[in-house]
């Protein structure tokens, strides 16, 4: 009796490990800087991932003929020492999925991991624009509009979404590597409770923005916001923001959440898109 038990307990952790696509190297040899370590596997905690030492994204592609024709890069909170990737991946992935546009669950290198030898700027930062070329490159083959592939980031990943909108390249247009020749210029950004707030800045071209925070979130973000807000209104960049009165940090998104405001924001940001005409509805 014992072990049919064991088989009915393990039978749903299958199930859901079924459940998601494979994740996909953004560097078929390793990540500049981590080459000598991509072997290392990761570490599982819940639904938390550390130990990340070959960067990833995790597709989640509709059917082609639900296919809107824009993309948004997940980028999972957790401090720079872990990924969230729970109610900040793939449930959020699997609902964008559902709505017709493409989403891609980013595993990027951990700054703030005990030990590490990484750094936000140099590496995490160099996975999110990975990513982003990456998309970008393979529009076609996942039914992608090249001039709609966007970041969204929660907390620590907000911080690279925000960066990705400062900080991008063109592309290289005669390098060796065709994932090079892209842009990484995201063509816009999602910053759900992002810290750090006090690094953003906006300057007038800067990709359109969405804003969510909670109220009751810590000072950097749920007064940082609107301080973000009001930058890019100075800079003449669109931008839309969303402070939920009775929400605080890390909402992220469930499946099965309580119905509120806050849990509802993925709504709310599909019709920003659309009316950014960013989005075609389906």
């Amino acid at each position: 009796m014992i072990r049919p038990l064991l088989a009915s307990l393990f039978l749903p952790l299958a199930l859901c490990a079924a459940e998601t696509p494979a994740a996909l190297p953004l560097w078929a040899h390793g990540a500049p800087g981590s080459e000598a370590r991509a072997a290392e596997p990761e570490k599982i905690e819940g639904s938390n991932v550390c130990n990340v030492h070959k960067p990833t994204i995790t597709p989640y592609i509709p059917a082609a003929d639900k296919a809107t024709g824009t993309a948004v890069i997940i980028c999972p909170g957790g401090g720079h020492s872990k990924l969230c990737l729970g109610h900040e991946g793939y449930a959020l992935a699997e609902w964008f999925r559902d709505h017709g546009i493409a989403a891609f669950v980013l595993k990027y290198r951990l700054a703030r991991e005990p030990g590490s030898t990484y750094t936000i700027q140099e590496h995490a930062m160099a996975d999110a624009r990975r990513a982003i070329r990456t998309i970008r490159s393979r529009a076609a083959e996942w039914h992608i509009q090249p001039d709609r592939i966007g970041i969204l980031g929660f907390s620590a990943g907000g911080e690279l979404a925000a960066f990705a909108a400062m900080t991008n390249d063109p592309g290289q247009k005669d390098a060796a590597d065709p994932i090079e020749q892209q842009s990484s210029r995201p063509d816009f950004q999602g910053l759900i409770y992002p810290g750090t707030s006090g690094l953003f800045n906006a300057t007038k071209g800067m990709p359109p923005l969405f804003i969510a925070a909670g109220y009751s979130d810590r000072p950097d973000i749920s007064e940082g916001m609107a301080t973000l807000y009001l930058k890019y209104k100075a800079a003449g960049v669109k931008a839309e923001m969303h402070i939920f009165a009775n929400a605080g940090h890390g909402f992220g998104y469930k499946h099965d959440a309580k119905p509120t405001a806050a849990s509802r924001w993925p709504m709310r940001f599909t019709e920003w898109l659309t009316d950014s005409g960013l989005l075609t509805a389906k």
